[in-house]
């Protein structure tokens, strides 16, 4: 059995391996995440037998439903992580680009540059295809990895990072470009947290209380990624049955997402028909739904919401309800609540969907659209490494683009400054 080395340990393995993968031209990366994707392939019983026992011990720990979905693979899901690979090679390398080139009054020509962060780290819980998602697009960017997943899935997390290294390794480079902590305590976590001279940049990916923590105690640059609790804001006039549909999907196509909608803000015009139609896919999922006073009594089984359940990320089969008298009040109740995420309004007219995108400061905002779409994949960009709910650097799904740096070049002919 391999000694489970220290986190400090794993950052100066990664650094020594990231000076060599900085090197390493696209046609080589993309050779190195082909032959990652045959080794997930090849590997994937293993990884399911992994899986199970993450599975079982969720289960009996009562795991709720939505973050044992979360938790599971099965051969669907592993062949869908194997199609995001070659959707990152088939991406355009964020490396090497040179944004812009101008010349300065003495004459010289200086540009900027994209370049490598160098070791990229990233701390998750629960989802196992986080491991791949990081691993691969931390490769495109030509920086090592280092993945320190919760224990909830740690049996997984290291089947997948141990076909990724023998992707690596098989064709040719260093497994070193990727590292896992399979250390699962706090202290490890918030070593990570704190190691500097070899991380270059962290994200956490998970709870409100993960985030929290890496924000509060972090010592390296951290992107933050946020909770998501969603809304979708049903104006009057909006078209009933697209807006239920969409409803439907937001809420239930996946429940342990942080692009789910969580809160529902409705205006007091909508007609009946809404709330039956509205009902039906309450009843289908068994949905519990916390309602304010003017709405409670057109819900089944509803309860009376409180202030907290305004504010509350659910992740399961439940959703806050607010009633609001038109758009304005829809976006103060939004702003007051929202995690900075994603919000919709669902809307026939111009004028309040403009408002609405205008006025509400998320990561993301939708007119007659599902947040379901908040997804590096869905925009474009492949795999993610989170939704980022901060403003600076990056905002909304964390893709290659947004795992570079940059420097500045500067071309002279002998110029010194006077």
């Amino acid at each position: 059995m391999e000694p489970i080395l220290s986190v400090k340990e794993l950052g100066k393995i990664a650094k020594e391996a990231s000076y060599k993968l900085k090197k390493l031209n696209t046609e080589e990366k993309n050779r190195m995440l082909a032959s990652i994707k045959k080794s997930l392939l090849s590997e994937s019983k293993n990884i399911l037998r992994a899986n199970e026992l993450d599975i079982k011990r969720g289960r009996e720990n009562n795991m709720p439903d939505g973050l044992i979905d979360r938790l599971l693979l099965n051969d669907a899901r592993i062949e869908a992580m194997a199609k995001s690979i070659e959707d990152v090679i088939d991406f355009k390398d964020p490396v090497g680009k040179v944004l812009s080139m101008e010349k300065n009054y003495a004459g010289l020509l200086i540009g900027k540059k994209t370049v490598p962060m160098g070791v990229i780290a990233i701390i998750y819980e629960s989802r196992p295809n986080v491991t791949l998602d990081a691993s691969i697009l931390s490769l495109k960017a030509s920086s090592a990895i280092i993945l320190r997943g919760g224990k909830e899935s740690i049996n997984s997390n290291i089947a997948i990072a141990d076909a990724i290294r023998l992707g690596i390794k098989n064709s040719g480079y260093d497994e070193n470009f990727v590292q896992i902590v399979k250390d699962t305590s706090r202290e490890s976590s918030k070593e990570l947290m704190q190691l500097k001279g070899y991380v270059d940049l962290l994200l956490p990916r998970g709870s409100a209380s993960l985030i929290n923590s890496v924000v509060e105690n972090a010592k390296v640059p951290v992107i933050e990624t946020g909770v998501g609790n969603c809304h979708i804001y049903v104006d009057d006039g909006a078209d009933i049955e697209k807006a239920v549909k969409i409803i439907e999907n937001a809420k239930t196509q996946r429940i342990g997402v942080c692009n789910a909608m969580e809160s529902l803000v409705l205006n007091e015009n909508l007609p009946d028909k809404f709330f039956d139609m509205l009902n039906e896919v309450v009843e289908k999922y068994n949905i519990k739904v916390h309602a304010d006073e003017k709405s409670i009594s057109k819900f089944k089984n509803a309860e009376a919401a409180t202030e907290d359940d305004f504010g509350r990320e659910y992740l399961d089969y439940e959703f806050s309800v607010k009633t609001v008298s038109n758009v304005d009040e829809a976006i103060q109740h939004i702003t007051k609540y929202s995690t900075g995420h994603s919000e919709a309004i669902l809307t026939k007219s111009y004028e309040r969907a403009m408002k609405f995108l205008e006025e509400v400061d998320s990561a993301c905002v939708y007119v007659n659209a599902s947040t379901r779409f908040t997804d590096g994949g869905e925009f474009g960009k492949g795999a993610e490494l989170g939704i980022s709910t901060q403003k600076l650097h990056a905002r909304g799904p964390v893709g290659l683009e947004e795992l570079v740096s940059y420097k500045y070049i500067v071309f002279g002919h002998g110029e010194f400054r006077r």
